[in-house]
């Protein structure tokens, strides 16, 4: 049986003709295709300044190094995300603090942050969860109240819009993930937004060891960097991707609207209906509470029938590390709820009609097997 998986990328012969260019040229690593990528995505981005890294876990860390963000600072986050969002605070040696969510949105509550800015809180990293914006106006209002950076975890929402203005076009430093599960992909890869050249010189230095290349063939190090730039292999794939980034979207969209027809009036929480904002991401719903501890018999029994399906995200401050960093920290009650009953459903650009009525049938056959099957012992 053919397992349809929750995404797949969609690479296109021509893409696969213009990375076998790049073989053929010699020059594989950073170079002219990644100053074509980065210059697409600039014109993208309203002229702003962009800067390629090999995974948007960089991105987000060199972002907090330029912010200027270290040792004892603290910074508001969400916990429902990937673990890298709080794991860059770790790295650059601030103390990454946990607001819950929104319950309808599932994305950070904003009048939650400015419960929680202290003295030393220096910045926020809002995380637009499966492509959905966080509010931009409350966000950068509630910043500039309290002087503080925004450091926008936009990994998810390439395409998606916040009042008609394209994310990225406008705010402060945001990085996108072009990972092979993502809207764009490059493989594995990610971008940093910027707000001046002088950021995006600084940005060039961390990913590259801290090096300043010098007219007389060597080189300065004046700051620690690491080693984090893409291949042009890699930036081949990007640019073929962002061609077609906004019918990719625009195909996800269609598709969302499907499952919202297809799964009415099964017991789940569907989430909010956004069809002018959102690049639909993920599909994500929430089991009933009383199937939350079955989750994991539910993602087996779909997987058997053909299905596959994800749990994005189990909650950050409830993994070992964040428990030992902090364990007496507060509960999140939204956060912990959504992640304990939230299932991520396939979603991808090449997915038929038919195979949207499909997961919901099965689903729906699912379900009832499981009410059937009487309480978890």
């Amino acid at each position: 049986m053919d397992l349809l998986p929750f995404t797949r990328p969609d690479i296109d012969e021509e893409t696969i003709a213009a990375v076998a260019a790049v073989l053929r040229s010699g020059w594989l690593t950073t170079g002219p295709k990644c100053k074509e990528l980065e210059s697409a995505l600039s014109c993208r981005m309203a002229g702003r300044p962009v800067r390629l890294a090999n995974s948007a876990t960089a991105a987000l860390e060199f972002a907090l190094r330029i912010a200027g963000i270290g040792p004892g600072d603290e910074v508001i986050t969400t916990s429902l995300s990937w673990v890298a969002t709080a794991n860059v605070v770790l790295t650059v040696g601030a103390i990454p603090v946990f607001v819950d969510v929104d319950p309808r949105t599932r994305l950070i509550d904003l009048a939650k942050v400015e419960l929680a800015i202290t003295s030393q809180t220096r910045a926020i990293i809002p995380v637009d969860l499966a492509g959905f914006p966080v509010d931009r106006d409350g966000l950068y209002s509630l910043a500039a109240r309290h002087g503080l950076r925004v450091i926008e975890d936009a990994a998810q929402s390439l395409g998606t819009t916040w009042r008609g203005r394209e994310l990225g076009s406008f705010g402060d430093l945001v990085a996108f993930s072009f990972h092979a599960n993502k809207n764009m992909t490059t493989g594995e890869g990610g971008c940093l937004v910027m707000n001046t050249e002088q950021e995006a010189r600084q940005f060039e230095k961390y990913r590259l060891q801290g090096v300043t290349r010098c007219n007389d063939g060597t080189y300065d190090c004046d700051i620690l960097g690491g080693k984090a730039n893409l291949t042009d292999i890699s930036a081949a794939i990007g640019l073929g991707q962002l061609k077609r980034l906004d019918h990719f979207n625009r195909r996800r969209r269609e598709l969302a609207r499907l499952y919202f027809d297809q799964l009415a009036g099964l017991p789940l929480e569907l989430p909010p209906a956004d069809f002018e904002q959102s690049n639909w991401h993920m599909f994500q719903v929430l089991l009933p509470a009383d199937l939350a501890a079955r989750r994991g018999e539910i993602i087996q029994r779909m997987r058997d029938s053909g299905i596959a399906l994800g749990v994005h995200y189990p909650a950050i401050h409830q993994t070992s590390l964040y428990k030992r960093l902090d364990p007496l920290r507060s509960p999140l009650p939204h956060t912990e709820d959504i992640a304990a009953r939230i299932l991520t459903l396939p979603l991808f650009p090449a997915m038929q009609e038919s195979d949207i009525q499909t997961v919901a049938s099965t689903l729906s056959e699912v379900l009832n097997a499981t009410y059937a099957k009487g309480p978890k012992t």
